[in-house]
């Protein structure tokens, strides 16, 4: 057994991930733990690590060499070592070793959010130098909102995930495709039988994986007594700590309602009274930051094509009120074709992002409703969603090409 403290964040999955554990074995091993209810920060947990080791520092060394000479990410070799000041590594330091695991940078196995995107993004940025970062705004809590450009073709295409708070799955999907993406393309290799490394000539892709940060650390922490809007929250929430259905940012405005695409008819249809965990369209059109930046990015960018990641359903919205251009019914049909989705001609909705964007720019947009259950969607199921997203994307990016040729 290795002792572990909790920190700020912390969840069961997130412990397991970082031990490569399952989550099992940790509530086996600290009898009276909830696997319910959030952990409390400062808890010391017995982690059933059989295969961990120990590492004695040396003269030199730094945490990157470390984690690259044993083959373990930067955040997990940290995340082990949360009880020592790793501000300045002194020799003779004895680390925690976390188990290596596949060998990945972005790991589907646990809640995914802010922290764990930040430094996946920092791990890609060394693996693939030719990723690029940006922060397009920060959301109500000021967390950035991160953009990754990989690709340097004519064509535009942009992806976001993480819009609604329980739907964060999307999110390391997102993150999953960026790394196989770059990676096929950095060894001249295919992806589901693509050369990805001539496709990247042909297409830019732009993606924003968390549009809602704030949210998703509701949803996968709860609600903390230090919390800003603490005391809205929990009435905007019924009293409930817990947030596992919110699908609002921070200040209780579901994202997806926010854009300037008939937004009186959909708050009109909605009929939301206040900030809730859904269907509040806010107060205007684009007052909150998050949807702001997104539209002020995919303003500048003027994307040919754009792919909304959203969770559950296996279906493909590609209509907005006749103002779709005439091929975005085809290219439904191949993305629906890619992934096992059925494309659907949807009615009686308003105020989403590729609503606006095919309003805005008589473009082809599409909301992609990944996978099927309920939200949020167990991790377990991960693999399975990202073999469906991951040939969708590359039939996403396919077909911004076809539309410049």
């Amino acid at each position: 057994m290795l002792p572990y403290v909790v920190q700020t964040g912390d969840t069961l999955l997130r412990i397991a991930r970082t031990f490569n554990v399952n989550k099992e074995s940790l509530l086996a091993a600290n009898p009276g733990l909830s696997a319910i209810e959030p952990l409390m920060s400062g808890l010391l947990l017995s982690v059933p690590v059989q295969t961990a080791f120990i590492y004695r520092a040396q003269q030199g060394d730094t945490l990157l060499q470390i984690a690259g000479k044993f083959g373990v990410s930067l955040l997990s070799l940290m995340k082990a070592n949360s009880h020592l000041d790793l501000k300045q590594l002194q020799p003779g330091y004895l680390l925690t070793m976390p188990c290596i695991c596949s060998g990945r940078i972005v790991d589907g196995r646990a809640e995914y959010g802010h922290r764990e995107l930040q430094g996946d993004i920092e791990a890609l940025l060394k693996a693939y130098p030719f990723l690029q970062a940006e922060t397009i705004g920060t959301s109500i809590m000021g967390k950035p909102l991160h953009a990754l450009r990989l690709g340097e073709g004519q064509a535009k295409l942009h992806v976001n995930a993480g819009m609604h708070a329980n739907e964060w799955i999307t999110a390391p999907l997102l993150m999953s495709f960026l790394e196989d993406a770059a990676r096929a393309a950095s060894l001249g290799e295919k992806l589901c039988g693509v050369d990805m490394r001539a496709l990247l000539q042909q297409v830019t892709l732009w993606a924003v994986p968390l549009v809602n940060p704030d949210g998703a650390e509701l949803v996968q922490e709860g609600l903390r007594p230090d919390h800003p809007y603490y005391r809205e929250l929990l009435h905007w929430n019924q009293g409930s700590h817990r947030f596992r259905r919110w699908k609002a940012n921070a200040r209780g405005v579901d994202l997806n309602d926010q854009f300037p695409a008939f937004w009186e008819e959909e708050c009109a249809r909605r009929d939301a009274d206040g900030p809730g965990p859904r269907d509040y369209p806010g107060p205007s059109p684009l007052s909150e930051p998050e949807a702001q930046a997104l539209a002020e990015f995919t303003q500048a960018q003027q994307f040919n094509l754009v792919v909304a990641l959203h969770s559950q359903g296996q279906e493909i919205y590609w209509n907005y009120r006749g103002y779709e251009p005439p091929q975005a019914e085809r290219i439904a049909r191949k993305l629906g074709r890619a992934a096992g989705y059925k494309p659907v001609k949807l009615q009686g909705s308003d105020a989403g992002y590729k609503d606006w964007f095919i309003l805005q720019f008589r473009k082809p947009g599409y909301t992609i409703e990944v996978g099927y259950g309920v939200n949020p969607l167990p991790v377990d199921a991960f693999p399975d969603l990202y073999d469906e997203v991951r040939p969708l994307l590359i039939s996403a990016m396919e077909a911004a090409h076809s539309l410049m040729v």
